[in-house]
């Protein structure tokens, strides 16, 4: 496996390895939200859910907008699907 491809799949792992940051990309798998939105779908505090944002931001899995007063999160999912493409490569490769 490709190094920068290693090193991105140990992000992606840091990302959803926790089971609240998991349940975080399942709530977002269905659409952007609110920290508010989050905290309702996924029953946490509020500091929690912006914690384990920050978290998922900094893995690229979870990118953000501005919208007047609203941050709206959503999966970043073309950093996902490139990430994947370079995952298959990686293991035809190897073959």
């Amino acid at each position: 496996m490709h190094m920068s491809t290693c090193e991105e799949i140990k992000k992606l792992a840091k990302g959803i390895g926790n089971d609240c940051r998991y349940a975080l990309v399942q709530a977002l798998i269905k659409g952007p939200k609110t920290v508010n939105e989050l905290v309702v779908a996924v029953k946490m505090t509020q500091p929690a859910v912006s914690q384990h944002l920050k978290t998922l931001k900094e893995t690229g899995l979870v990118s953000d907008v501005r919208e007047g007063q609203n941050i709206l999160y959503s999966l970043n999912a073309e950093y996902m699907l490139k990430l994947l493409m370079a995952l298959a490569k990686d293991v035809k490769a190897s073959k």
